[in-house]
C-alpha cells in the first residue's frame, strides 16, 4: 500500500499535532536551521516564540549525529526502527551516522494489563480465562511494537503471547506519511540530497516497517526457519500456536533459557562459552550459505542459550535473503580474503554490486590492493570480518557503485554474531569458521550435478531463443517498414570541442561588432553631426569609447584563458 502525502488528507488535525511534536523536538536538538530550510516554520504556522523553540542543555556541544540519534529516540517507534535501518545503510548515510544510529534503542516502558487483554480477546474472539490457565500481567519484554506476556493454555503448555501495541499502526501510519512529506522538502530544498533519493529510502522503509507489524509474516517467519534447521540439534526453534495467532497477537512457545551476553550465568551453569561462540557463528553462516535465508538481527538479546549449550533464536520480525548468485560471490569474496587475492576480491565486490561500468573493475582494483596492504599485515585471526566487509562495502560507496540492499543486513548480521563470538571466546576467529563453508559453495558451483542443472537451464533458455527469433525479426521489420522504428544516438566526448568551438564564434561576433563600432563611430566624427564636444560629434566619442571598453575586455578575457 503506498503512503499518502499530507496534501491528500486535508491536513487533519492527528497529522498537524503529530508535525508540531516533531518540529518541536528537532528545535529542541538544535536543528532549526533545517526546519528553516525546510519552511515548516511558514507551513506549521508556528509563531516567533515556537520557531525559536527551547533547545536542550549543551545541545550544541553535541555533534550533529549525536543529536540526530536523540532527536530519533525522543520522536518514538517509527524514528527508532527507520535510524536502526539506516544504520546498515552506508551507501545512503555517511559512516559517522551509521556508527551513532547503531546504538539506537528499542525499549520502552510497557502498556497496561487491560489494554493487552482487551487486544487479546478482540483479537482471538474469546475471554482470556478461556484461553489461557494462567497470564502474567507483567510483561517479560517491552519494546517499540510490542510486548510479551508469560502465560500457561488450558493443556498445561507455557507459551509466550508477543502483543502488538495499542494504536501502533496508526501512529506509525501518521509518521509515514510525515516522513515522505519530509522527504519530499529535502530533495527540494537541500542542494545534492536528491541523489540519495529521500523518498526512496522512506518509501523501503514503510515496506519493512509493515512487514513487521503483521504477525502472521513473523509466524511463517518462524516457521520456514524451523523447517530449514528441523535436522539440527545444535539449534531450537519456539513453536508458533496458529490458532492463538493473529496479525496482531503471535503465541509461540515459551523458552527458558540465558542471555548470550550474560557470561556470568553461562559460566556458573556450566557452559561452554567456546563452543556456543563456534556454534552460534557456524548456524549464522549456514543460514546465509545454504539457505540463503537469514536472521537479520541476531544481538545478544535475541539469542538464548539452553541446555547441552543449544541455542535458541528470538525476534522473527526482520530476516534476510540471500540469492544463490550473491552466495556464489560472498564465498568468492570469503577465498579472497583468506588467499589475499586482489583480483577476486575485487571480482567478488563487483558481483555484489548492481554495476554496469566496464572500466569499474580496474579502478577498484587498485583501492582493494591498497586496502589489503593496509589490513593484511596482521594474522587472519587478527582481523575483524565483519569489520572487514564494511570497509569493502564503503570502497564501493565511493566509487558510486550499488549493492544489492539485502547484503547490508548480512554484513550486519556477520557483524553482530563475530561480535556475539569475541565476547564469548577472545580467540574467536570467525574467518576460520566462514571458510569452509564458502569453499564448500565454490566446490558445488563445480560439481557435474550444478554444472548439468545450468547445462539444462542454458539449453532450455536457447531453445527459447530460437523460438522466439524469426517471430522477433518478423516483429522489428514490420516496424521498419511502419516507419516506428526510432534510433537514438547519445555523444560522449563531445563537450570540450563544442565549448571551443562556441568560444571562437563568440569572440568573431565580437570582434565584428567592436570592428563596426570604430567604422561606424569614424563616419559620424567625419560628417560633423551634432552636438558637438570640443568640435567632435558627441556620438562618435561615445562609440569610440564603448569601442575601446569592449576592445579591453575582449583581451582581458583572451589572457585569463591564457590563449592568444
Amino acid at each position: 500500500m503506498p503512503i499518502r502525502g499530507l496534501a491528500f488528507l486535508g491536513r487533519q488535525y492527528r497529522h498537524v499535532s503529530r508535525y508540531r511534536q516533531i518540529a518541536s523536538v528537532l528545535l529542541k536538538h538544535g536543528f532549526g536551521d533545517l526546519m528553516g530550510t525546510l519552511g515548516l516554520h511558514r507551513r506549521l504556522r508556528l509563531g516567533k516564540r515556537q520557531a525559536a523553540g527551547e533547545q536542550m542543555p549543551g545541545a550544541q556541544a553535541l555533534t550533529r549525529w549525536q543529536r540526530i540519534r536523540m532527536a530519533m529516540e525522543e520522536l518514538g517507534p517509527s524514528f527508532v526502527k527507520l535510524g536502526q535501518i539506516l544504520a546498515t545503510r552506508p551507501d545512503m548515510v555517511p559512516q559517522e551516522l551509521c556508527d551513532e544510529l547503531a546504538k539506537l534503542h528499542d525499549t520502552v516502558p510497557p502498556f497496561g494489563f487491560d489494554q493487552a487483554k482487551q487486544i487479546i480477546e478482540a483479537e482471538l474472539d474469546s475471554p482470556l480465562k478461556t484461553l489461557f490457565r494462567e497470564f502474567d500481567k507483567k510483561p517479560v519484554a517491552s519494546a517499540s511494537i510490542a510486548q510479551v506476556h508469560r502465560a500457561v493454555l488450558p493443556d498445561g503448555e507455557i507459551v509466550a503471547i508477543k502483543v502488538q501495541r495499542p494504536g501502533i499502526r496508526q501512529t506509525i501510519e501518521v509518521d509515514l506519511e510525515i516522513m515522505l512529506d519530509l522527504a519530499r522538502l529535502m530533495e527540494r530544498y537541500i542542494h545534492g540530497l536528491d541523489a540519495v533519493n529521500p523518498v526512496g529510502i522512506v518509501q523501503e522503509f514503510a515496506r519493512t516497517i509493515r512487514k513487521e507489524l503483521d504477525f502472521t509474516i513473523e509466524a511463517d517467519h518462524i516457521e520456514r526457519f524451523a523447517r530449514n534447521f528441523e535436522s539440527n540439534d545444535n539449534v531450537h526453534v519456539p513453536r508458533v500456536f496458529r490458532r492463538r495467532s493473529t496479525g496482531t497477537v503471535l503465541t509461540m512457545e515459551f523458552v527458558d533459557g540465558v542471555k548470550v551476553s550474560d557470561l556470568a550465568a553461562l559460566r556458573e551453569g556450566g557452559f561452554d562459552l567456546e563452543l556456543i561462540a563456534s556454534r552460534g557463528a557456524d548456524l549464522i553462516l549456514e543460514q546465509i550459505f545454504l539457505h540463503g535465508f537469514f536472521h537479520a538481527d541476531p544481538h545478544p538479546g535475541n539469542i538464548l542459550i539452553l541446555p547441552d549449550n543449544v541455542i535458541c533464536f528470538l525476534d522473527y520480525g526482520m530476516m534476510g535473503t540471500v540469492k544463490p548468485r550473491n552466495r556464489q560471490s560472498l564465498a568468492d569474496l570469503i577465498v579472497g580474503i583468506v588467499r589475499r587475492d586482489e583480483k577476486q576480491i575485487t571480482k567478488a565486490v563487483l558481483g555484489l554490486s548492481e554495476n554496469d561500468d566496464p572500466d569499474a573493475a580496474e579502478r577498484l582494483e587498485a583501492d582493494v590492493a591498497d586496502f589489503i596492504e593496509q589490513h593484511f599485515y596482521r594474522p587472519l585471526k587478527d582481523i575483524q570480518m565483519g569489520n572487514l566487509i564494511a570497509q569493502l562495502v564503503q570502497i564501493l560507496v565511493r566509487h558510486r557503485l550499488r549493492i544489492v540492499p539485502d547484503f547490508y543486513l548480512l554484513t550486519k548480521a556477520l557483524a553482530t554474531a563475530e561480535g556475539n563470538g569475541r565476547k564469548l571466546w577472545p580467540d574467536f576467529d570467525m574467518i576460520k569458521n566462514t571458510e569452509p563453508f564458502a569453499r564448500k559453495i565454490m566446490a558445488e558451483r563445480l560439481s557435474p550435478r550444478t554444472l548439468a542443472k545450468d547445462l539444462y537451464r542454458s539449453g532450455i533458455d536457447m531453445g527459447n531463443l530460437l523460438r522466439d527469433l524469426p517471430g522477433d525479426l518478423k516483429e522489428i521489420l514490420a516496424q521498419i517498414k511502419r516507419g516506428r522504428i526510432r534510433v537514438e544516438f547519445e555523444h560522449k566526448g563531445l563537450g570540450p570541442m563544442l565549448k571551443t568551438h562556441d568560444q571562437i564564434s563568440n569572440r568573431i561576433v565580437f570582434a565584428i561588432v567592436l570592428a563596426s563600432l570604430v567604422i561606424g563611430s569614424s563616419v559620424i566624427v567625419l560628417s560633423g553631426i551634432p552636438p558637438k564636444w570640443y568640435g567632435i560629434p558627441v556620438f562618435g566619442i561615445v562609440g569610440y569609447l564603448a569601442a575601446g571598453a569592449m576592445g579591453f575586455w575582449l583581451l582581458i578575457s583572451i589572457l585569463r584563458h591564457g590563449k592568444m
